[in-house]
């Protein structure tokens, strides 16, 4: 067994990895770059080597730095994670001529299954079922036309080097086809420098349902059950669950038998995945096999018990599978989120920053603890204080439930994400909230076009409606009850001036228009010892028990003897009197005062908010890395103004109207904050 290895990555997976060298006694190594100085899997690690600048092509992707740290610390070898190099075949076969073992697959299986026409050919000879189409590169957008039309439509137009959702085109009718070959083809050349494309069948109404594997030197191979990642944005995956709520036992088995004659294939070791399109009629075709570890590999770790990190590491120094597939468990049902910082009323565009408060539901079962199952767990790379860099990807944990079937598993994910406090940058949890409560998804009845059919014009505020609004408003008049019976005990208060409490409140709240609504609610049986009241809501009564802190952000308690977690803080500094409430993904602000004072605060006018429409303003934190106009410029309506950069994204701003640049008020190269004003029109 190794007593050092290095792990050539950064965040969540570095930190995965670590916690499971630490078990086993391995000392780890870990890499970064000058934007992850201070990061968590820095400071985890045994050693620490810097290899770079912060953009991930001048520090995580160089390989003769990653050998030159491995080297210099002496580690026998190197965990790629996901991501970056973990599928390079260069970089594995580099490894091996120096020496360093490679945690994962040998050279040659990532370079056959990392093509997506030779690894379709392998999987074809190997008796995997293949989508009907052209596995040979199309050379011409009119040759493109002519095999969609022997297909028929529809058909997906794809880059053999694509990934990620890049160089992926679906076609309806000739028109699509011929334009989508020339897209295909120019994303794919400028994303992956190889512009060859091949077209297949699309799947109508398709399922992505992916087979976990591993296999040892000595020729085992086992897979190790499914997972559903059909909820997808983009083609990037959101919620991940395993087992799959819609494949057969049979087809279970039959996917299992060809992802392994396929690893069989190429001589595969260590772990590894190969995705399936599942269409309604539990049909299933051959889609790409991940030659690494994946993201959503903990839902798999739970309902098997397994330590996949540490299956990886007793591969690659030679060890035989502890296990057969007959002893293959599949107990329970895990869930998994992805916690992103992104702002999804934004459209999802990524949000930076420092994480001025991180604090994550209390875990009940950890990474590489194979010891405690049924629970809630937290793996992450980030921690509170840190900050959210520009240059890498957005992920900033992942959330993961266990429970002992689907409906208990979504109950305990939905509680969890109540309980997940994030500050500092917007997350997308409220997204989260919202798929899970979604009925469609509680009877696993989704394709990877839901998000896509139910979200078509984006996430919207108002799409986001608590199931019993009544219980927010209770909540709201609890805790500002609870202030006031705080303020009661103050000592020294003047006779006759004393703070008086009353039983009778008005949550006031923002209504859908803009204006303000009024609720009356009543206060009673309040028993501060036991944090316990009674609470009146248009007719309703809500029976509230929460021993909770005022200055807890979470709190946790029972209503009318259901329990709950809901988070709840004071609006703003310049409004002491607000309050904030999240819960099941609706967030709410409110005042909380006597009924005078909601009669005086009705008279105050109307305040519509400024008038921005002069404005382009940056919808994302990010660097400004191009200003397309300047002062007296006319511009036409759709004409490119601004261009900022963000974790691996370019958004480009254009222009909402015609008009005349009366200001620039950025420049290039500068860091923008969300809403910052750019270009100011005349």
């Amino acid at each position: 067994m190794f007593t050092k290895i290095l792990i050539a990555n950064r965040g969540e997976i570095a930190c995965r990895v670590i916690q499971s060298a630490r078990k086993m006694g391995i000392r780890s190594v870990a890499v970064f770059s000058d934007a992850d100085r201070e990061a968590r899997h820095v400071a985890l690690a045994d050693e620490a080597v810097h290899i770079g600048a912060a953009p991930s092509r001048e520090s995580y992707l160089l390989i003769d730095r990653i050998i030159a740290a491995c080297q210099q610390t002496g580690a026998q070898a190197v965990h790629p994670g996901y991501g970056f190099l973990s599928e390079n075949a260069e970089f594995a076969r580099r490894v091996e001529e120096q020496g360093i073992v490679f945690i994962g697959p040998k050279h040659h299986a990532i370079a056959a299954m990392g093509d997506k026409i030779a690894s379709k050919k392998l999987a074809a000879a190997a008796g995997v079922n293949c989508i009907p189409g052209v596995n040979e590169p199309v050379l011409s957008p009119q040759e493109a036309v002519e095999i969609a039309r022997g297909i028929g439509y529809p058909v997906m137009i794809k880059a053999s080097a694509g990934g990620g959702g890049k160089g992926l085109r679906v076609a309806l009718d000739d028109k699509e086809a011929f334009d989508g070959f020339t897209s295909c083809r120019n994303e794919a050349r400028n994303s992956f420098g190889d512009d060859r494309v091949f077209i297949e069948k699309f799947v109508e109404q398709p399922r992505h349902i992916e087979m976990q594997l591993i296999g040892d030197s000595q020729g085992n191979i086992i897979y190790l059950n499914e997972r559903e990642c059909s909820i997808q944005r983009r083609h990037q995956k959101v919620i991940e669950e395993a087992p799959s709520p819609f494949i057969s036992e049979a087809t279970r088995k039959a996917m299992g038998e060809q992802a392994v004659a396929l690893a069989r294939a190429v001589r595969y070791e260590s772990a590894g995945t190969v995705e399936f399109v599942v269409g309604r009629d539990q049909s299933f075709y051959f889609l790409e096999m991940n030659t690494r570890l994946q993201v959503e590999h903990p839902v798999t770790e739970c309902i098997t018990g397994l330590d996949l990190v540490e299956l990886m590491i007793r591969v690659a120094a030679g060890e035989a599978l502890p296990l057969t597939q007959q002893q293959v468990r599949r107990d329970g049902w895990a869930i998994e989120c992805r916690i992103n910082a992104e702002d999804p009323f934004r459209n999802f565009l990524p949000s930076t920053g420092r994480l001025v408060r991180f604090a994550p539901p209390q875990q009940t079962m950890a990474a590489a603890d194979t010891g405690r199952w049924n629970g809630v767990r937290v793996d992450t790379g980030v921690h509170e204080g840190g900050e959210i860099p520009m240059y890498y990807d957005s992920m900033i944990a992942k959330l993961i439930v266990h429970g002992r079937d689907r409906a208990q598993a979504i109950a305990m994910m939905r509680d969890a994400l109540n309980g997940f406090v994030i500050r500092g940058v917007s997350s997308n949890i409220a997204f989260q909230s919202a798929l899970l409560a979604h009925p469609d998804f509680a009877a696993g009845d989704f394709n990877t076009g839901f998000i896509a059919q139910h979200y078509a014009g984006g996430f919207l505020a108002e799409q986001v409606v608590h199931d019993d609004p009544g219980f927010m408003l209770a909540l709201a008049a609890f805790v500002r009850r609870k202030s006031r019976e705080r303020a009661l005990s103050i000592s020294g208060q003047l006779p006759g001036y004393g703070v008086q409490v009353g039983k009778d409140y008005t949550v006031i709240a923002l209504g859908s228009d803009g204006r303000h609504v009024y609720h009356p609610v009543h206060v009673d049986e309040f028993v501060g010892e036991t944090g316990s009241a009674t609470i009146g809501v248009g007719g309703k009564r809500y029976a509230i028990c929460c021993v909770g802190r005022l200055n807890d952000i979470c709190l946790r308690g029972s209503v009318n003897g259901e329990p709950f977690t809901a988070q709840v803080e004071r609006a703003s500094a310049r409004n002491p009197l607000g309050l904030r409430l999240q819960h099941n993904g609706a967030r709410i602000e409110v005042l909380v005062v006597s009924h005078r004072m909601a009669q005086l605060h009705s008279l105050m006018p109307h305040k519509p908010p400024p008038d921005m429409s002069r404005f382009i303003l940056s919808p994302m934190p990010g660097l400004l890395v191009e200003v397309a106009v300047q002062p007296g410029q006319k511009v036409q309506s759709g004409e490119r103004i601004a261009v900022i950069e963000a974790m691996k994204m370019e958004n480009v701003l254009f222009a909402v109207a015609d008009g005349v640049v009366a200001k620039v008020l950025a420049s290039k190269g500068e860091s923008l904050v969300v809403d910052q004003a750019i270009v100011e029109f005349s």
